[in-house]
Order: C-alpha cells, then sequence, then structure tokens
C-alpha cells in the first residue's frame, strides 16, 4: 500500500561535470545554488531551464558551499581555502586546513563558520580565525549541517554522522549508510536530515532513523540541501540536479517519473560499492522473489534472469519493487572476492564472527590483510574483555581463514615503478610487466587494417588495402572516396610511417590523402583510424597535424571522436592515436598538454563501456598524461589527473588496464607531497587496496602494494 514519501519533481542540467554541493539561498526567494568540478557556481530556481547567473574564482574544483544573510555565499576548494562571496565578489579567503576543504557551513546569528576538510577536522571561525578545531572522525569530513545555534551535524568517508555541540562534544553517532557519505542537509524542523553518499543513495532521516531511501541513475552522489518548503535537491556524478518532493502538486509527470526509473533500471551496479552482501548467482531466487511485498522502506532483493543479476529496492510510497540496476561482476561471488566488508563505518578486507562460548553472543571480528594478526587478535580480546590466553587461538583463526593473505605475506624483489628503469616513460615500453613492439605506448597488439575491429593481433607484414579497405572505400561518398591512385600513395605512406626512424618522409599529397580517408563515415573510418594511430609516431607526421595550421582541426576531429556513443574499435584507436601524440614532446605532446581536460573529461566518460580493449586504451592515455604531469609543478592538473584516476579505478576491472592505472597515480604522487595529500583526500588508497593481493599478474599486486606504501 502507498504512503506520503518523497518523489522526482524535476531534473536540471547546465553544468559540465560532477555537481558538488548544494546550498539554498535568500535571495532570490526560492533559489539555491550549486557548485561543481567544473569550477563554477550556478544559482537556480526549480524548474527552470536555465540558471539565473554564473559564479567563477577558485583555481580548482569547487566542492562545497553555503549560504548565509543578505546573499552571502561561502565556497570551499581542493586548493585548500575557502571563500566568502557577495554580490558575486570574494569579500574573505579562510586559510588553515592541511588539505581540501570538503564542507562550509555558517552557522545562525553568531557570526561563526564552520569548514569540513580532507584532513579529518572541522573548524570553526569568527572574523577569518579559526576559533575551535573538532577532531573525531577518522576520515575526510565531507558534509556539515546546522541543527540549531548549538549543534550541528557533520559526515564522514568513514561512512557515519556525527552530532555534535559547538563547545566540541559529540552527542551521537548515526549508522546506515554502506559507504562513503558525502552530504547532508536538515530539514525545516531543525531535527530531521538527509544524507547522500557513494552507495548510489539519497537517505531520509526522522526521528534519527532512516525512513526512506532513494537510489540514483549515478554512483556518486555528492550533494544535497533541503529547501524551504521541504523539497530536497540533490547533486550527482552525472552533472544532473534532480528535485524530490513529498507535496503533489511538485511532483513530476507520470512520463518524467518513467523516464527516471528506466535510467535508474539501466544502471550497472558493482557490489563492492553497494549493501548487497555476498552474491552467488547460482544460489539466487527468479522473478517470482518479486511476487512478495518487501517487508521495510528500501529493502533490497536480488534476483537471477538467465545469467544476470538484478537488483528491485522496495518502496513504501510505491507499494512495489523498483529495479534499481543490474548487478555487474557478481557471478560466484563471496565475501572474500566481491572487495570490502563495511563495519562500524570502516572498510574491511574481512569481518569475522567468534563464537568464544557456545551458546553466548557471537563477536564481530574486522580485519584487513595489512594488519598484524596477533596485534589486531590482541585488540579484540581487550575490546571484548576477553582471556588472554585466547591470543594464539583468534590470530591462528585470521590466519587460517585468509589463506596466507597477512602482514608480512608480500612477494619480493619488485622494482620501483615510478623512478629509475621501472617507471614509464613515453618511447619505451612499460618497464616491469610492460609489452614492447610496434607500438610502444599501447603495445604491440593493433588493429590491422582488413581484419574484425575486435582483433588486436600484431601486424604481420602483406599488403593491408587488399579486401577490407578497398571494400570500405566503395561505401563512401563520391566526394569522399579515393582513387586508385590514392590507394597506392596511403599503402607506400604506411611503408613509411611503419618505421618511424626511416630517413624518408612522407609527401603533403599522402598527408592531404590520409586526411581525406580520416573523415570517412563513423562506420567504416577504423581502418584509417590505424594508420592514423600508427603514422603520428612518425616525426614529420605528428608536426604535421600537431602544429601550424592543422592543429585546430586535427584538436577538433579527436574531440569528436572521443565519443562515448562510438563504436568501440574507433574509441580505442582514437585513444591510441593521443597516446602516440606524446612521442613527440615538442608538437603532439605540446598540443595535448593544452587539451588535457578536455581529453581527460571525454574520455572518462568510456570508463561506462564494456570493451576490455578500450579500457586499457583509456589506463594508457592517462598514464601519458601522468607521465607528463610528474616533473612539472602543475598541481592543477595534477589534481585533475587523481580525479580521472580515481574514476577509471572504480569503473575497470581488467588486470592490464588497473596496473596502468596504478603505474599512473604513482608517477603522480612520486616526490610531489601536494599531489600526495590530493590523493589521499580522494581516499585512493582505500580504491586500490583490494589489488594488493592480486597475485596473477604479479605486477599488479606488487605495484598496488608499493604505491600503498606511498600513500
Amino acid at each position: 500500500m502507498a504512503s506520503s514519501g518523497f518523489r522526482l519533481s524535476c531534473s536540471l542540467a547546465g553544468h559540465q561535470m560532477d555537481v558538488r554541493g548544494l546550498a539554498t539561498t535568500l535571495f532570490p526567494v526560492g533559489a539555491f545554488v550549486s557548485v561543481s568540478r567544473d569550477r563554477s557556481a550556478r544559482v537556480w530556481v526549480p524548474n527552470s531551464p536555465a540558471p539565473l547567473y554564473i559564479l567563477k574564482g577558485h583555481k580548482n574544483t569547487v566542492c562545497s558551499l553555503s549560504a548565509g544573510k543578505f546573499g552571502t555565499l561561502l565556497s570551499g576548494s581542493w586548493d585548500t581555502t575557502s571563500k566568502v562571496w557577495l554580490n558575486e565578489k570574494c569579500l574573505m579567503t579562510l586559510q588553515g586546513h592541511t588539505a581540501a576543504v570538503w564542507a562550509v557551513k555558517i552557522l545562525p546569528e553568531q557570526g561563526f563558520m564552520l569548514t569540513g576538510s580532507a584532513d579529518k577536522t572541522i573548524k570553526m571561525w569568527k572574523a577569518g580565525r579559526c576559533e575551535h578545531t573538532f577532531t573525531g572522525h577518522n576520515d575526510c569530513v565531507r558534509g556539515l549541517a546546522i541543527l540549531n545555534e548549538l549543534e550541528f551535524l557533520s559526515c564522514s568517508n568513514d561512512a557515519t554522522i556525527r552530532r555534535w555541540q559547538i563547545s566540541g562534544q559529540c552527542l551521537h553517532i548515526y549508522y546506515g549508510h554502506t559507504n562513503y557519505i558525502y552530504s547532508l542537509s536538515v530539514f525545516p524542523n531543525g531535527e530531521d536530515f538527509v544524507t547522500t553518499g557513494e552507495d548510489r543513495s539519497l537517505r531520509i532521516w526522522k526521528d534519527g532513523e532512516c525512513t526512506q531511501t532513494i537510489r540514483l541513475p549515478a554512483q556518486s552522489i555528492w550533494s544535497c540541501c533541503v529547501l524551504d518548503n521541504g523539497d530536497v535537491v540533490v547533486g550527482s556524478s552525472d552533472s544532473i540536479i534532480r528535485v524530490f518532493t513529498e507535496a503533489e502538486e511538485r511532483t513530476a509527470s507520470a512520463e518524467e517519473i518513467q523516464t527516471f526509473e528506466n535510467e535508474l533500471s539501466s544502471a550497472t551496479i558493482d557490489p563492492k560499492t553497494g549493501d548487497l552482501g555476498d552474491i552467488n548467482i547460482n544460489e539466487l531466487p527468479g522473478r517470482e522473489h518479486l511476487d512478495e511485498p518487501g517487508t521495510r522502506e528500501g529493502q533490497t532483493r536480488l534476483i537471477r534472469v538467465e545469467d544476470s543479476v538484478q537488483a528491485y529496492q522496495w518502496s513504501v510510497v510505491d507499494g512495489r519493487w523498483i529495479k534499481i540496476g543490474d548487478v555487474v561482476g557478481s557471478s560466484g561471488g563471496t565475501q572474500k572476492t566481491s572487495g570490502k566488508v563495511l563495519y562500524e563505518g570502516k572498510e574491511f578486507d574481512y569481518v569475522f564472527t567468534i563464537d568464544i562460548n557456545e551458546g553466548g553472543p557471537s563477536m564481530k571480528l574486522p580485519y584487513n590483510i595489512t594488519d598484524d594478526p596477533w596485534l589486531v587478535a590482541h585488540n579484540f580480546l581487550q575490546k571484548n574483555d576477553l582471556n588472554p590466553m585466547f591470543l594464539d587461538q583468534v590470530a591462528n583463526f585470521i590466519i587460517e581463514n585468509t589463506k596466507g593473505n597477512t602482514l608480512g605475506s608480500t612477494g619480493t624483489g619488485f622494482s620501483d615503478p615510478f623512478t629509475g628503469s621501472g617507471r614509464y616513460i613515453p618511447g619505451t615500453g612499460l618497464g616491469t610487466g610492460g609489452t614492447s613492439g610496434i607500438d610502444p605506448f599501447t603495445g604491440s597488439g593493433r588493429y590491422v587494417p582488413g581484419s574484425e575491429p575486435s582483433n588486436l593481433a600484431p601486424s604481420a607484414g602483406g599488403d593491408p588495402f587488399t579486401g577490407k579497405l578497398k571494400e570500405l572505400n566503395e561505401r563512401t561518398s563520391a566526394e569522399q572516396k579515393l582513387s586508385e591512385d590514392d590507394l597506392q600513395m596511403l599503402e607506400k605512406f604506411l611503408s613509411i610511417v611503419s618505421t618511424p626512424s626511416a630517413l624518408e618522409t612522407p609527401t603533403s599529397q599522402q598527408l592531404e590523402i590520409l586526411w581525406k580517408a580520416a573523415q570517412w563515415p563513423e562506420d567504416i573510418v577504423f581502418p584509417v583510424l590505424d594508420i592514423l594511430r600508427l603514422a603520428m609516431r612518425h616525426p614529420a607526421v605528428n608536426e604535421h597535424f600537431c602544429s601550424g595550421n592543422y592543429s585546430t582541426q586535427f584538436s577538433n576531429y579527436l574531440l569528436n571522436k572521443i565519443n562515448v556513443q562510438g563504436k568501440p574499435a574507433n574509441q580505442m584507436l582514437v585513444l591510441r592515436t593521443v597516446c602516440n601524440c606524446f612521442s613527440s614532446p615538442s608538437y603532439g605532446s605540446k598540443l595535448m598538454m593544452s587539451l588535457r581536460e578536455r581529453v581527460l573529461s571525454q574520455a572518462i566518460e568510456m570508463r561506462s563501456t564494456s570493451n576490455k580493449n578500450v579500457h586499457i586504451a583509456l589506463s594508457t592515455l592517462i598514464l601519458n598524461y601522468a607521465v607528463n604531469l610528474h616533473a612539472g609543478n602543475d598541481i592543477e592538473g595534477k589534481a585533475n589527473c587523481l580525479s580521472i584516476i580515481s574514476a577509471a579505478i572504480e569503473a575497470l576491472q581488467d588486470y592490464e588496464a588497473i596496473f596502468r592505472l596504478l603505474v599512473a597515480l604513482g608517477t603522480i604522487i612520486s616526490n610531489d607531497p601536494n599531489a600526495l595529500q590530493l590523493a589521499q583526500s580522494l581516499g585512493v588508497d582505500s580504491q586500490i587496496r583490494k589489488y594488493s593481493s592480486v597475485s596473477d599478474p604479479a605486477k599488479v599486486g606488487d605495484c598496488c602494494r608499493f604505491v600503498l606504501k606511498m600513500l
């Protein structure tokens, strides 16, 4: 039976990247402000097609926002500063935190301001001076909300919500989310609140209990705010702002709600980031499991549909099961293979149930493979007031049930992949476990004209223009078709660029023919992209396309081809083309670095594809940018690259792609304390820790453990 609850009211599009912060504002009435990774702040009115105005000023991602009286705004950024705004002008900058400022809030009446940071602390400010520092959270403080003049709430990467007195005392800790909590906001009654997090959910809390869970079609629900009318606004990693309401008159149309549910049902869910528990597809029921109504709001059920797993959530509001996505990577999985386990707001590799006395209460023993089993056993016994005589018994239990994945079991002889011979250098192989051969940036394998797009076998010589290429040429329009002479010249061109060290240089006519062929339609252009990819390693070709008159056309061409809607073969080849541009420091590398933000922001969208070779090409591109950023002091560029690495690590699963991302991460943070701090604030250590136990290929586990030591 349906009951009152929150439903979709409207969706607002306008930001170009993740919406990282939201806040209500008193002017104009009924409006709210959003901030984004696109470094802008925008003022909106619900159901308006465009923002009222846009603010710009921070040097890096703007990740938090609060509004005060008379239009005053307080913003926080990755640049470690907070800015006080009035009428679009910055009045004051607060400095004191040692890491990114994730949360900001203006206290009523007293003139105090609160800031929460990746340094795990909360600071209270007045007149630009820090008056008090609150400590207690075990990880980055991500959100703040004011309850009244004497109390406020905070949320954190430690998956907890804390209630504080401004005197410094923590009054209560709330548990409910199964992953990082990014944002929270208080309802007009000054007691109930709403939270959002990395578990794809918006949660409504009343009387200290979670009463409604709304899933969204985006992994990271970064921000939320409650409007004066009680509506809830949320901002997500898909750059969309959504408004939810309890008021029937403000509820979206049936068509809009159906569109939202379609987006939700088509999403993919990684069981490692949700609250789905251990999954074994062979033990799951079928659709008949949905015939029974749920027992509580937000209850999740998994069903098996042929060889796939679908997740449904019970909605008390609608009185039905709503599909919230397809579960990926779950076949045959168990707790030991499905990733981290959350216990009391922290992530662990294992959470064991221990029965000390038969018939007595069970106790939970959390354990990470990097911990000393005897120290963990000792702390467990002390915490539960148990006899020390059980020390060996508990420690041996840990060792036996982790199959040797305990402290000290890491391999030996691993060389540093970030400096010296092990570091990835453009123009060489990937060092440890890397490949060498015809293409040093993407491995020896490449698409061979005349073969299927998914075939990545190395070129075996012969005439690459017989068969498929001529056939595709016949399918082009009259203006795009190549003559027999053109095909012969292109064949000669390929023989030149296949050996970049050769003294022979391509002619301008050959380059013009290549550029003409590159304009072929999307469904047949893949062999030409492969030639272009290979050609970019030739110094003369690199200079021709990446400098002078051609650079703008070439840039626009690549950016147009870096398209998540494109064919997988084309996606892979255009990413490899960009990688090979880096072979020339004077031309291609310089051009690609100038396009860094646009290239990476478009390329990272390809993480949603299921093609392994696209993922490897994507990770190689990120690695090239990391290497080029390593030697410089471009902290903004490094922050951008770290953000992209973090997003890629969340989505990519192929071990070769993961290895290259790990090398990219280590390269970025090597010998740069600021980059290291940024990586820590992003929580990449918790993202990569699961790869530390990978033994096949060994290079993945070795590299992961090395990076974790750096972090």
